[in-house]
């Protein structure tokens, strides 16, 4: 995980989880519209993963 990626996490998270695949991109933008708290937190847990 780097800076920039934490960066657009807290900023605009599905951008941030854009090289992760569609799946990530949807349930983040998906969170996101519910709330934007959720949508960073997604999107933090997302980047933090091991692939």
């Amino acid at each position: 995980m780097s800076c920039l990626q934490v960066s657009l996490a807290i900023i605009f998270p599905p951008l941030a989880v854009i090289g992760r695949g569609c799946g990530s991109v949807v349930i983040v933008t998906l969170l996101t519209l519910c709330g934007w708290v959720p949508g960073v937190i997604a999107a933090l847990v997302i980047l933090n993963k091991n692939e």
